[in-house]
C-alpha cells in the first residue's frame, strides 16, 4: 500500500496540470487584449473613409479653355466648393490700348455675375461684347470640366457601397469626352475644332484655331459662332457653310469631322 501512494500522487498531479492548461486555453481568446483592440479599432477607420471621399467631390479649382476673341484671348478659372462656384476670375483677358480699360470695367462684373448665377447664363457687359462672349465661352468650358470631375469622383467613391449607384454614375462620367480635331489648312489660315461629347452627342463645339489678321478677324468673328451652334444642333459635320466665309467653313467642317472620327461618332 505504501508503494501505491507515489504513483497516485503523480497521476493526480498530472490530471491537475492538464485541467489547468485546458482552462487557460479556453479563457485566452476572450481576454486577449490584441484581439479586443482589433475588433474595436476597425469600425471607426471604415466609417471615416466614405466621409473623406464625399467631402473632396465637387471641390477644387478648374480652368476653362481659352476663348479667342477679336481683341485677344479670354480664359476663366473657377473655385468650386461642394458643387458651388465660390469665386470666378479671368486669368487671360484682352490687353493693350482701349482693351485695358474695357477689361478693367467688364471682368469684375462678369466674375460677380458668375458667382450669383452659378452658371454661364449671364448677361454681357455693355461696351464689352467680345470680351463678354469669350468670358462666357471659357466659363462654360470650366463648368463642364468641374461637372465631369465631380461625376468621376462620385462614381469611384460609390463603387464599394452599391453596385447600382456605381454603374450609373461611373458610366455617365466616362461618356463625357473632349476631343480636338486635326488642323485643316485653308487659303487664309488654319482651322481647328474641339468638341465636347456626352453620351454620344455633341454638347459643345469651339474653334481653337481660326484665320486671323485683316478682314479674316471680322469673317471669323461672324462665322465661327454660327458654325459652333450648327455643329451642336446637327450632331455631325453635315452643316451648311456660312455666307461670306466659304474657306473658313470648309476648314471647320474638315476639322470637325476629324474630331468626330476620334470620338467614335
Amino acid at each position: 500500500m505504501r508503494k501505491s501512494h507515489p504513483i497516485r500522487r503523480v497521476v493526480l498531479a498530472g490530471a491537475a496540470t492538464v485541467s489547468g492548461i485546458v482552462l487557460l486555453l479556453s479563457l485566452k481568446p476572450a481576454t486577449d487584449p490584441a484581439s479586443a483592440q482589433a475588433a474595436g479599432g476597425a469600425p471607426p477607420v471604415a466609417a471615416q473613409s466614405p466621409q473623406g471621399g464625399a467631402q473632396a467631390a465637387g471641390s477644387g479649382t478648374v480652368t476653362g479653355d481659352a476663348a479667342q476673341t477679336q481683341y485677344g484671348a479670354v480664359q476663366v478659372r473657377l473655385t468650386v466648393a461642394n458643387g458651388k462656384i465660390t469665386q470666378a476670375e479671368a486669368v487671360q483677358a484682352p490687353k493693350g490700348g482701349q482693351s485695358d480699360q474695357i477689361t478693367a470695367n467688364a471682368v469684375p462684373k462678369l466674375n460677380q455675375a458668375t458667382v450669383t448665377a452659378q452658371s454661364a447664363n449671364i448677361d454681357a457687359v455693355s461696351g464689352a461684347t467680345y470680351t463678354s462672349a469669350g468670358y462666357k465661352e471659357s466659363l462654360q468650358s470650366a463648368i463642364d470640366k468641374a461637372k465631369a470631375s465631380a461625376g468621376s469622383s462620385q462614381g469611384s467613391g460609390s463603387q464599394g457601397s452599391g453596385s447600382q449607384g456605381s454603374g450609373s454614375q461611373g458610366s455617365g462620367a466616362a461618356q463625357v469626352r473632349t476631343v480636338t480635331g486635326s488642323v485643316a489648312q485653308t487659303q487664309y489660315g488654319p482651322v481647328q475644332v474641339r468638341i465636347t461629347v456626352n453620351g454620344g452627342k455633341i454638347t459643345k463645339a469651339e474653334a481653337v484655331q481660326t484665320p486671323k489678321g485683316g478682314q479674316s478677324d471680322q469673317v471669323t468673328a461672324n462665322a465661327v459662332p454660327k458654325l459652333n451652334q450648327a455643329a451642336v444642333a446637327a450632331g455631325s459635320a453635315d452643316i451648311d457653310a456660312v455666307s461670306g466665309a466659304t474657306y473658313t467653313s470648309a476648314g471647320y467642317k474638315e476639322s470637325l469631322q476629324s474630331a468626330l472620327d476620334q470620338a467614335g461618332g
